[in-house]
């Protein structure tokens, strides 16, 4: 589908904003797959308080609950690949999470690749305060560490241009997870920061067309770090964590290329594995 693009003008700040409106746009765009080049100016958000007011919109347009949330952004690589200034957070919906083993659709993905991250499940809620939450009192609220890998995608045909409010409002590029079992309980004595990942990208015949390595260090320089951020950024919100949601916390390496046949496989060594398979 098009959407023919009025003459430019300002874009809108929360207050003045039609959210559901522009929710509801960009769900469509996401549910079919087509590109759009930006959201029309009486949809398009001025700011990250306006993207913020659109994002938090897409449960209610959308009839799915939060199941989880995401950071966009957690290198600097990352963030000039998209040209923001810092992370981004972004909701996860349900019916977008899959498994160990499940093939994934490439259809209408506009980035193609394979995100392997360092998840957390909480057990209890985390609710918004006006003091900020330390990593300590973050990690006393987690119930499990989940080896995970996203699969991105942006609405807007040119993302790296699309700036901060209108890749908020989108979601932060959220699009799909797959989450895998619960590491063992020695993740809480692990340095997350020099934790090695491998992963390797295997063709539909098995060759190996791909292999790459990270650890902790690229989100934010620890992914429990990252994890208080999106904490402490939901709280600024007025934001709760629930209980048995999954924060994702970023890619520990560099975002792995991908394309229809491929299978991931990522190794996260003493706290599990997880792959995934890619379709059309």
């Amino acid at each position: 589908m098009k959407h023919a693009l009025q003459e430019p003008m300002a874009p809108l700040h929360a207050g003045t904003l039609d959210t559901d409106a522009a929710a509801r746009l960009l769900w469509t765009y996401r549910e079919t797959g087509e590109p759009l080049q930006a959201l029309p100016p009486a949809l398009r958000p001025a700011d990250r308080g306006a993207g913020h007011a659109i994002q938090a919109r897409l449960p209610a347009v959308t009839g799915r609950s939060v199941v989880g949330w995401k950071i966009a952004a957690t290198s600097v690589a990352g963030q000039a690949h998209i040209g923001v200034s810092g992370p981004l957070a972004g909701r996860v919906l349900s019916g977008l999470v899959d498994s160990d083993g499940d093939t994934v659709s490439l259809a209408g993905n506009r980035m193609c690749v394979a995100e392997p991250e360092f998840a957390f499940r909480l057990g209890r809620e985390l609710s918004p305060r006006p003091l900020p939450y330390s990593v300590a009192e973050v990690l006393e609220a987690v119930d499990a560490l989940l080896p995970s890998i996203e699969v991105p995608n942006s609405r807007f045909i040119d993302f790296a241009r699309a700036g901060e409010p209108q890749l908020i409002a989108d979601d932060a590029c959220a699009h799909r997870f797959a989450i895998g079992a619960p590491a063992p309980v020695s993740w809480r004595t692990t340095d997350l920061r020099v934790h090695r990942v491998r992963a390797e990208v295997r063709s539909a015949d098995g060759s190996l067309r791909l292999e790459r390595e990270g650890d902790g260090s690229a989100v934010l320089g620890d992914p429990r770090v990252a994890l208080t951020w999106l904490v402490n950024e939901l709280s600024a919100l007025g934001v709760s964590l629930e209980p048995g949601q999954f924060v994702s916390t970023g890619t520990c390496m560099v975002p792995l290329e991908v394309q229809p046949g491929d299978r991931v496989e990522v190794n996260y060594g003493t706290l599990g594995r997880l792959g995934i398979s890619f379709g059309p």
